[in-house]
């Protein structure tokens, strides 16, 4: 399984370095079974996070033709609405720390990478994956329609008004989609997609190797239906 994680300008680095550390060690752990890489629709440059000016380098640019699965970080910003800081007046580093995280998501719908996410999920090759504001930067898309999805809990209302079908769950896996909620599942974001493309077995010797256990209960849209409790 090839894997790409799309870096934007001013992504979240834990979106992008959680599930990069997981999937790699998976890699390791079933003998190259995984193999991750950092890309952007752009191609391979020096991409600027929203957190403190943190970059990180896309070695090459979004490929369908390599990729078995695709992982869309969210963005670091302020929280809440466009304001202080107008980004004609700041600097590089400085606009991307300083903007707000829903003008960050919504600046990439004037990227190519809806273009290339549309593709990736009309391909029944390649697995789609989102960590906390990557699901809205897919919704904003108009790609999530009628899909079960979850994202950070603040964005959960804005994720419903664009079609999708909001599911309040550290991680739902609607087939060839899987999304992540806040920050940090993406480490149970990609320990959830080690078990289920190598199996629990490599899933858990990285558990192990972190130290970490997965929190709540995967969401998929299958079994009984609930009762209101």
């Amino acid at each position: 399984m090839h894997v790409q994680i799309i870096l934007f300008d001013g992504f979240d680095p834990l979106d992008v370095i959680a599930p990069y550390e997981v999937l790699y060690a998976g890699g390791s752990a079933s003998d190259g079974a995984v193999t991750v890489e950092l890309v952007s629709a752009e191609g391979s440059r020096e991409v600027i996070s929203g957190t403190g000016g943190l970059t990180l380098r896309a070695t090459g640019a979004v490929d369908l033709e390599r990729a078995d699965l695709l992982v869309v970080p969210g963005a670091s910003g302020r929280v809440g609405e466009p304001g202080e800081v107008p980004a004609e007046e700041a600097g590089a580093g400085e606009r991307k720390q300083d903007e707000f995280i829903p003008v960050l998501l919504g600046r990439t719908l004037a990227t190519g990478l809806p273009a290339l996410l549309k593709q990736a999920m009309a391909d029944p090759r390649i697995t789609v994956a989102a960590v906390c504001g990557g699901s809205l930067v897919l919704a904003m898309a108009g790609l999530l329609e009628g899909r079960h999805a979850t994202t950070h809990h603040l964005g959960l209302d804005l994720l419903d008004a664009t079609g999708a079908r909001a599911v309040r769950a550290r991680v739902v896996d609607d087939g060839d989609l899987i999304t992540g909620a806040g920050v940090t599942s993406g480490l149970d974001l990609g320990l959830y997609l080690l078990e289920r493309e190598v199996g629990p077995r490599i899933a858990h010797a990285v558990e192990e190797l972190f130290s970490h256990e997965r929190r709540g209960t995967v969401w998929r849209p299958r079994g009984r239906t609930p009762a209101a409790l």
